[in-house]
């Protein structure tokens, strides 16, 4: 991880970087990637866009590969919100739909332009439990909800969705994945989803333009008479090489180090971190209650945290009522002293 870090990310030298949840980085592997794609369409030209389509096809097998999806009903999308919404534009008009109230805004804009019966769960207390209670009470359609929310990092289990389609096996369960892919090993095919989708410069350093969206087998053949018509419906116009060659690169990146590694090593920095923030009592007390929390963290704080924490080289995000904050495998134990130290001054204040 020591040799990632100093050879592959130079923002690193500058600030402690755990601004993840709202920009992953960018890699200088990927960088001279990008430069040599350029470089090959500005002395090519159109021979070069004549490889796109044999281009564009290698990176729908990576990314379903990847997550273990199957090619045939893998599509790529420019980010997460192009395909949930095309998705949405796909689906019968008379469906009831339910979402947590403090999820992703974008799961919630589509279904509200269509006039769409949507309902709300709370999201307080725990996430699992109110989920299943609506569910059993109210029986509705379709489930859209994130994996992993991006205010606080709380997580939606795949244990818990797979109970929730066996009880419930004709609701739709349609998933945002951009704040879960990445940061662990996760197979689409043996999930209980039936439709994922994602961006991919967050945890997946793949820089912005570039995402993906799949689909179950089943599920697909409601929607869509033929694969053409899938294809159709997600990958509109001239695709961009640039952008979906660097989401394989990325990927290909991810591989070499290993997922597991990845989950390994962001769960050990997670761990030491909760418990350092409930000690300074920065947590909500669903999060605080819980040391299996990883990746994601949203202190309570007023927002001047976040302006003094880059004051002191220290990079996070204000959302909702607190500043957030995440680890990735770029991220060690001396960016954990280091908040500390500045949470520490900044408390003293």
């Amino acid at each position: 991880m020591k040799a990632i870090r100093r050879d592959a990310f130079p923002v690193l030298q500058t600030y402690t970087y755990l601004n993840t949840p709202a920009s992953g980085l960018l890699s200088e592997p990927l960088m001279e990637f990008r430069q040599e794609h350029d470089i090959d369409f500005l002395i090519g030209g159109s021979l070069f866009r004549d490889r796109h389509k044999a281009l564009l096809e290698q990176v729908r097998k990576t990314v379903a590969r990847f997550f273990d999806a199957d090619i045939a009903t893998t599509a790529l999308v420019p980010n997460f919100t192009f395909g949930y919404e095309n998705l949405v534009l796909a689906l019968p008009r008379n469906l009831q739909f339910a979402m947590l109230e403090a999820d992703y805004p974008s799961l919630l804009i589509p279904l509200q332009k269509r006039a769409y019966a949507v309902k709300m769960i709370s999201s307080q207390g725990n996430l699992e439990s109110n989920i299943f209670e609506f569910v059993s009470k109210n029986k509705p359609d379709v489930l859209v909800f994130s994996l992993t929310q991006y205010l606080d990092g709380r997580k939606i289990s795949i244990s818990f969705l797979q109970k929730l389609k066996n009880d419930f096996p004709n609701m739709l369960l349609i998933a945002d994945g951009t704040q879960l892919l990445g940061t662990r090993p996760f197979s689409f095919q043996s999930s209980p989803l039936d439709a994922l989708a994602g961006s991919g410069y967050k945890w997946l350093l793949a820089g912005y333009g570039n995402g993906f969206l799949m689909m179950k087998s089943d599920f697909k053949t409601q929607l869509f008479s033929s694969h053409l018509d899938f294809l159709n419906a997600f990958e509109l116009g001239h695709q961009d090489t640039f952008n979906y060659t660097s989401l394989q690169f990325a990927l290909q990146y991810l591989k070499e180090i290993g997922l597991e590694n990845i989950e390994n090593h962001i769960q050990l920095l997670s761990a030491k971190a909760h418990k350092m923030f409930s000690e300074l009592n920065l947590l909500p007390d669903e999060i605080a209650q819980n040391p299996k929390h990883d990746t994601i963290f949203t202190l309570k704080a007023p927002a001047s945290l976040m302006a003094f924490l880059q004051s002191d080289d220290i990079l996070t995000a204000q959302r909702g009522e607190g500043v957030r904050l995440g680890f990735h495998f770029y991220n060690d134990f001396k960016d954990l002293e280091r908040l500390h130290q500045s949470l520490l001054k900044f408390l003293k204040k």
